[in-house]
């Protein structure tokens, strides 16, 4: 990022993972900081995984899950879709898993 202009070089001297954007903690700080603010901005975790050089998404999920904007939420909406306002169960119609599908 440094030879594109993103961030100010690193200072003469300074080790190889601190950098004058971040001095105090280093590139890490950084890195943190851009990736939560994709998922946060809705990008896969798939996608992060890859820029970020994980392994696995399972990886960035450990880390940062907690910035995903919709965690919990699509679990909660889709019961909220199969519960009526009274609380009465409604079958998917066409779900090969539900009985009307088959």
């Amino acid at each position: 990022m440094a030879e594109v202009g993103v961030i100010p070089p690193r200072a003469k001297g300074a080790k190889p993972w601190q950098w004058a954007a971040a001095p105090k903690d280093g590139f890490h700080v950084l890195r943190h900081t851009y990736a939560s603010i994709m998922l946060e901005a809705g990008e896969s975790v798939v996608t992060l995984a890859r820029w970020l050089g994980h392994s696995s998404p399972a990886i960035t999920l450990g880390y940062y899950a907690h910035f995903m904007p919709e965690a919990g939420s699509k679990g909660r909406t889709a019961i909220d879709g199969l519960l009526g306002k009274q609380g009465e169960l409604h079958a998917i119609r066409n779900s090969p898993d539900s009985p009307q599908g088959r």
